[in-house]
Order: structure tokens, then sequence, then C-alpha cells
């Protein structure tokens, strides 16, 4: 079987699905390994690189397509939607797809029942369940990870502050300010960040259970009398909360705003729009040259001032919307996202080569969006208003 790489089509996106250093992978496991050229060159990965591990080298996109079984892409059509689409008519029956593809939002499912149509198996990365097993394909994990590192550095460059606390013969130099909205993973990576860079940090989640994870990293657990009740969901993210709780909790992080320096937002739920934790009129008891980087932009933010890829000066605060900072790591986020793939497809190989799809299995079971000729996932199957029985 051959695994095919193309270019990403997706504007600015320099992250590639595979590395040179992961290629043996799938060498190992029986597969062969075909990437279009310059696939990797943006995220620094030279094509002679590939071809020294024992990849060949298509000239073309359309030669990649019509030769894989598998093809592995950063964001397939789904999270693409406009150049995306552009690959359907190269796509072909009992073709396995393999990426991002934000399967819970309604325009993406309704491309996946268009590749279903196509007889394209497609795997999601966003939907690998989180169990103990399958932590080395969780590619939206490692991918946040990046982002919440970036997103502090980000902050640093605009902050007209600096970070650490300096005693110089010019006087004393106070730490900034950082709070963290959100403590997933993309939160825990921000806490570290900024205090490894010396701020002084706290953070706040709706969920109570991660107050360790964040003492543990050297930040300040921000509690807010408030009743979250059943605040995580079985995947371990946080559930959206009604709008009466959000008002509250706006109304009590409204004061801790006014000793801010930095905010990170990082709140998301799976499939929905961000929840509103920012209002604009919060920003205008923040201190002049206050920095928000709101990772939650590309689903519509969590703060009401945010807009994608914009960076906004609202009541002297400036607010970043950025919704690919994972991209502007591209070396180590490739590298990060090519390990997580390999291991879902050696997964889904079996390790012999053999693309197996056995829906017996709760991780094959949780990607698979696509199989046969039709959608089989239940959450996308419900987007879609399709009965529940449908595909069995």
């Amino acid at each position: 079987m051959i695994v095919g790489v193309p270019k990403e089509t997706y504007p600015g996106e320099k992250r590639v699905a595979l590395t040179p250093s992961v290629l043996p992978t799938y060498l190992k496991s029986g597969l062969e390994v075909l990437l279009e050229k310059g696939a990797g060159v943006p995220a620094g990965f030279p094509d002679a690189q590939y071809e020294a591990q024992g990849a060949k080298i298509a000239q073309d996109r359309r030669e990649v397509f019509a030769s894989a079984d598998i093809l592995l892409q950063v964001r397939a059509w789904g999270a693409n939607l406009e150049e995306g689409k552009k690959d359907l008519e190269l796509l072909r029956e009992g073709q396995t797809l393999v990426g991002h593809f934000r399967p819970l939002f309604p325009e993406a499912a309704k491309a996946a029942r268009e590749l279903a149509a196509k007889g394209v198996n497609l795997a999601a990365m966003e939907l690998v369940p989180r169990i103990t097993r399958a932590q080395s394909m969780d590619a939206l994990s490692s991918q946040a990870t990046v982002a919440g590192y970036k997103a502090v550095l980000v902050a640093a460059d605009l902050l007209p502050r600096m970070f650490p606390m300096l005693m110089t013969a010019a006087g004393t130099i106070t730490p900034a300010r950082v709070f963290v909205i959100g403590a997933g993973v993309a939160g825990l990576s921000a806490i570290a960040t900024a205090r490894r860079l010396g701020a002084t940090v706290k953070a706040y989640d709706v969920r109570p259970a991660v107050k360790e994870q964040i003492e543990s990293l050297g930040a300040t657990f921000l509690e807010l009398p408030l009743e979250a009740g059943e605040a995580e969901d079985k995947g371990g993210y946080a559930r959206a909360m009604d709008e009466a709780f959000y008002e509250k909790q706006r109304k009590l992080m409204a004061e801790t705003l006014k000793e801010t320096d930095v905010v990170i937002t990082t709140a998301a739920i799976p499939g929905k729009k961000a929840p509103l934790l920012l209002t604009e009129s919060m920003l205008e008891g923040m201190e002049p040259g206050s920095v928000i980087v709101d990772l939650a932009a590309e689903t519509g933010g969590n703060c009401e001032a945010t807009r994608p890829d914009e960076t906004r000066e609202v009541h002297g605060v400036q607010v970043l919307g950025p919704t690919n900072l994972p991209s502007t790591v591209p070396y180590h986020a490739s590298s990060m996202y090519a390990r997580n793939v390999a291991n879902l497809v050696k997964h889904l190989a079996g390790g012999e080569g053999n693309l197996e799809l056995n829906l017996e299995d709760e991780i094959t079971r949780g990607v698979l969006v696509t199989k046969g000729g039709e959608v089989i996932h239940p959450r996308v199957k419900e987007i879609l208003g399709m009965p529940a029985e449908a595909g069995k």
C-alpha cells in the first residue's frame, strides 16, 4: 500500500503531515511513501531529506492522489473548505483520508457526506478518543501545546512591559501579570511558558479538578464562587454552560482583568461556538497597552472584540485573534503531528501494512467518519439529520 502526502493548500498553512524522521515508521509497517514535490519545504524539510529516508517524490498533486491508498493531510477538505474541495475530483473509491477535518461543524459534515458518496474512508484527527492507549495519536493536544506556547511569545512581543522581575541599578522591574482562562492543554502550555519567562500567572477553569495541575506549574488558581455542576464531558473537554453561568462568570472575572497585563483565552467546546467570556466593556478596566490573545478565534472567540486573524486596539487593549498559531512554528508542530498521524495509521493498519478499519476497536470506531460509502460516525450523522441506525 502507498501512503501519499500532498502539499497543504490552506492559506498560510506551513505544516506537513509527514516528516523525514517519522517516515521509517511507515516503511517498517510495509507501506511505501509518495510525497508531492516541495510538500515539506515550508516546514523546513527539503525533498532530499525524505528521499534519503526512502520516500519517492511525485512531481504533481494529481500523481499523489492517483497512486496513494492512504492520504495524509494537516487540513483536509472539511478544515479547508475552499481550497480543499478541489481535491474531491482527485479522490477515488477505497482511498482513506487522514487529517484534520472539523467534522462536528455543519459545513464539514456536509463535506463528509460527499466523501462518503465517492467511497472515500475518512479518519478525522479531531475525533481521536481521549483514552490512555490513544494518547500518542492525540493531535489536538500536540498542536494545542504549540499554540499555548506561541500565544505567550506573541503577547510578550506586543506588551510594552517585560515579563520577568529584574533588580537593576536603575530600579526594580516588577513582573508582568498573566491571566490564562481555560486550563486544557493549550492553557497549561501557556501557563508554563509565561512562568518560564518570569511572569506571575493566574489561571481559571470551570473544572475544579485542574486546580492541582495549574498550581504544579507555579500559577495561582483563581477560585470563583460559581456552581459549575458537571463541567466536564466524558471526553475530558469542558461542557458548554448556560448563559446565566457565563454572565455571572464575566462579572467575577472583571475584577481580575483590572490587575492583568496579558490575557490568554483558550475555552472551546468541540463542534460549537466558543463561549463568550470577555465582553468589550470589560476591557475598559484593563490598563492601556494590555494584550489579549484569543485562541478560540476560529470558532467565534472568547472575547467580544476578537476578529479572526486580526490585531485590534479596543479601549487601549491589543486584542489578537490568531486562528493557526501551530503553523507559525511549523518545524516542531509538524514533527509532533506527524508522529500522531503515524501512530494512528499504524493502528489502523494493524502493523502489517493492511488497512483493517476494524470497527470493533474503540480508537478506529472513534476516528472514522465515513467508511464503505456511508457516514458512520454517530455525532456527524446527528448533525446531518441522519437516522441513528443508518450504516449499521
